[in-house]
């Protein structure tokens, strides 16, 4: 029995008017991934959020470069919602990728790796490290497989960085000689240093274990940039708790201006590292 190649043309069967049958005899075959694409293409980096023939287009103009960007679901205190680094992502992902010019960004890897027997924490959703990590390398290699020449692992939970850097390490390996490459990029994940460039420039001094939640003013004022629902805006003015760690985070405009600084400066790091990593051949 002879298998189907996994690279025959992607078809489309357009049918003539008329009744089943005689549309049947005069259906015609497209190939889609030669047709011209008949609309202008979306200005958008997100690959879910593009049709095949606008990935395909942007593949063709060499847009290469594939960002996979991990987060998580967890407790997040009683204002974030379980999708902090998530919602996170959204806004540094699209802010790196513009900024490199040449990326295209994968649907985001929304759960982490842990133990899935012992999750207490309502809300929580994890992956044991083995189903992770095949889910990282299947990611990488469908994005090579279709084309892409470097793909950028990224994680904004610091539980995701170990299994990044496996996957990075040992696709690296498999890949060794040919056009593809894969790489981590530890630098993004640079907390301390947000902290760090939030007092010395921007001039607010947090103590993040003031409150003792899982929840800091830099991480509500990015997250601010995607959604201010997603940090409970509304309700927390309500109840009068429209602070964290002792600071305001009012009035929105400000605090979403401060995050957006935030955003620049941790892009900056970001792509500076991607190209360095992409000089310097390592993992």
């Amino acid at each position: 029995m002879k298998r189907l190649s996994c690279v025959a043309p992607l078809l489309i069967l357009t049918f003539s008017a008329g009744s089943t049958s005689a549309a049947a005899q005069d259906a015609v075959l497209q190939d889609v991934m030669t047709m011209p694409r008949p609309i202008e293409a979306l200005d958008n980096v997100w690959i879910e959020e593009l049709t095949m023939l606008e990935v395909r287009d942007a593949l063709a103009e060499g847009k290469t470069t594939a960002l996979i960007l991990t987060g998580g679901i967890e407790e997040n205190g009683p204002y974030l919602t379980t999708g902090k680094h998530n919602h996170v992502l959204r806004v540094m992902g699209e802010s790196i990728a513009r900024r490199l010019g040449n990326a295209l960004i994968a649907p985001i890897v929304t759960l982490e790796p842990g133990d899935p027997e012992n999750v207490r924490s309502p809300g929580t959703v994890v992956l044991s490290r083995t189903t992770y990590e095949a889910m990282l390398t299947d990611m990488a290699t469908s994005l090579k497989s279709q084309g892409f020449r470097n793909i950028i692992l990224m994680g904004d939970s610091g539980g995701n960085r170990r299994s990044m850097a496996a996957v990075a390490d040992a696709l690296s390996a498999a890949w060794s000689g040919g056009s593809t490459r894969v790489y981590h990029i530890p630098e993004y994940y640079n907390y301390d240093d947000v902290l760090a460039y939030q007092r010395d420039v921007l001039g607010v001094d947090e103590d993040p274990r003031a409150e003792g939640l899982h929840d800091d003013f830099y991480i509500t004022s990015i997250i601010m940039n995607d959604d201010p629902r997603h940090v409970r805006l509304e309700q927390r003015i309500k109840a009068g708790k429209a602070s964290i760690n002792g600071i305001s985070i009012l009035p929105a405009e400000e605090t979403i201006e401060h995050g957006r600084r935030l955003i620049e400066f941790r892009t900056d790091v970001t792509v500076r590292a991607i190209r360095e990593a992409m000089t310097s051949g390592r993992p």
